[in-house]
């Protein structure tokens, strides 16, 4: 792939901002709203900013790690990005669009690259019934709470919750129970990617839950759908050598 012009952005962390510097001394570049492929410097956290900032813009986005876990970014080496640019490989992302209806009746979207999950915020458990294409398949769920992750977001927060990885190409979301009391055998599920997951908030007013998207959070709601919007397609650019399936399936290998 070539591109005639590159955009830097970093996070504001002093390696990221010295990443920064160093690069833009180096190699010519334009403000993101001019270039054809923006090189962010940071970390995941950092990454999925970037995505949600240039979302519509159709402008590969192509990371260095300047942050801690870095896995959706290469490898940071300052020297030799041209031709790194050139050899990259793209991957297409298709993120959860969610529509949560809150107490007063208000719905808010939202995008969601990694996951949509629902948290209880009291010392209460949440209540939570769960459907599937508008069929119950959960009719009451005690839990923390509950999460919808994409198979890119397989290996964050979904992850630590006990969730299954997800490779690429499986087209499939992973729906996962957090710390589920009742029923306490029930570790979640894999449903089709173009499946809509509805969740039912039960005793919303004694047992409040968020609904947060990514990193936009939605109190007190009542009811939240997700479902995958192929009509939003950022992409990401990996080194051949270190692409995301790759990453996802070395991660189901970690002991």
């Amino acid at each position: 792939m070539k591109f005639k012009s590159i955009a830097f952005v970093a996070a504001r962390q002093k390696q990221a901002q010295e990443a920064l510097k160093a690069l833009k001394k180096r190699y010519e570049s334009v403000p993101p709203s001019r270039a054809d492929v923006i090189v962010a410097l940071g970390g995941d956290g950092f990454m999925l900013r970037t995505l949600h900032k240039y979302l519509h813009r159709n402008v590969p986005i192509y990371g260095m790690n300047r942050g801690s876990v870095g896995f959706m970014m290469n490898e940071y080496r300052p020297s030799g990005l041209l031709k790194r640019l050139q050899r990259a490989e793209p991957i297409t992302l298709h993120p959860l669009r969610m529509v949560a209806t809150d107490a007063r009746g208000k719905k808010h979207e939202a995008l969601a690259i990694n996951e949509v999950s629902l948290l209880r915020y009291t010392r209460l458990a949440a209540k939570l019934r769960i459907k599937i294409d508008g069929h119950v398949r959960l009719d009451e769920m005690i839990c923390d709470g509950a999460l919808v992750a994409t198979p890119a977001g397989s290996t964050a927060y979904n992850l630590s919750a006990n969730g299954p990885i997800i490779p690429l190409g499986a087209e499939l979301l992973a729906l996962t129970p957090i710390s589920a009391f009742r029923p306490r055998q029930w570790r979640g599920a894999l449903l089709p990617s173009q499946a809509k997951v509805s969740f039912d908030v039960l005793d919303a007013k004694h047992r409040p839950v968020s609904a947060v998207a990514d990193d936009l959070a939605v109190r007190n709601v009542h009811h939240v759908d997700v479902i995958v919007d192929p009509s939003v397609a950022p992409v990401l650019l990996f080194d051949p050598e270190h692409n995301l399936e790759e990453r996802i399936l070395r991660e189901q290998f970690v002991v």
